[in-house]
């Protein structure tokens, strides 16, 4: 069972703007509920009481929201960007020392608001003793994941510019968007070959060569809260 997550908290938040003028995305409320505290607590429901939290902007902000909630009881690294933020892939090599001692973790977005069930992505996961497997729906999306029949990572396309990566030539493969929610096996922390400021995707678009990478679908509720828009239609499913 995995007892650890990730949360990627660190962003500035520019699509939700004059919130994040002074405060971080992580705070923003849905029905006076703080982002950050709704996926703590979703975690924990599904057994995770381990965390690390990524911050930059605005991170003092978060940690004074921690410690006033004494970490909802549960065990809480912060892994402090304040001099970079490194974005996904950056942000995961920076927090290494918090993770690498786990044989996998959960990673999830702050930003996103779902009903997704953890316990079976992460039965799904183990089973399939993958280096990552990326939660993935049916949904609009600029930018997809390309799956084969077997949900095996093989590619991704810019539904905009039609930008695309491939493994192998196009067989009609299945066209997903990413949820921003992953289990992730530490083996990846010796496959990545990039350092700095980068995002996880771009490795994954690399491992997707010769390492598992697996896709995991699912219908369930899934808001990006990252537009003023989208908290009010957060509001009317999370209460």
């Amino acid at each position: 069972m995995i007892k650890k997550a990730l949360i990627f908290a660190a962003g500035k938040g520019t699509r939700l703007k004059p919130f994040t003028d002074h405060h971080p995305k992580a705070l923003a409320v849905v029905n006076h509920v703080p982002l950050l505290e709704r996926n703590i607590k979703y975690l924990q429901s599904f057994g995770i009481n381990e965390f690390v939290i990524n911050v930059h902007h605005f991170g003092e902000q978060i940690i004074d929201f921690l410690y006033k909630k004494e970490n909802f009881g549960a065990k809480i690294d912060i892994s402090d960007e304040k001099d970079q933020l490194l974005e996904t892939g950056g942000g995961l090599i920076f927090a290494k020392k918090y993770l690498e001692n786990e044989e996998n973790f959960i990673i999830m977005n702050a930003d996103i608001l779902t009903d997704l069930d953890i316990k079976a992505l992460i039965g799904f996961h183990l089973s399939h003793q993958n280096i990552a497997t990326l939660a993935v729906s049916d949904r609009a999306s600029s930018r997809k994941l390309l799956f084969n029949d077997e949900m095996i990572l093989r590619g991704w396309v810019n539904k905009t510019t039609g930008e695309t990566k491939l493994a192998e030539h196009n067989h009609n493969f299945k066209e997903l968007a990413f949820s921003g929610i992953h289990c992730i096996n530490s083996a990846i922390f010796d496959k990545i070959k990039r350092t700095g400021k980068f995002s996880i995707m771009e490795e994954y678009l690399d491992l997707m060569f010769d390492q598992h990478v697996q896709g995991f679908t699912h219908n369930a509720k899934l808001i990006d809260v990252g537009r003023p828009e989208s908290v009010v239609e957060a509001e009317k499913y999370f209460i």
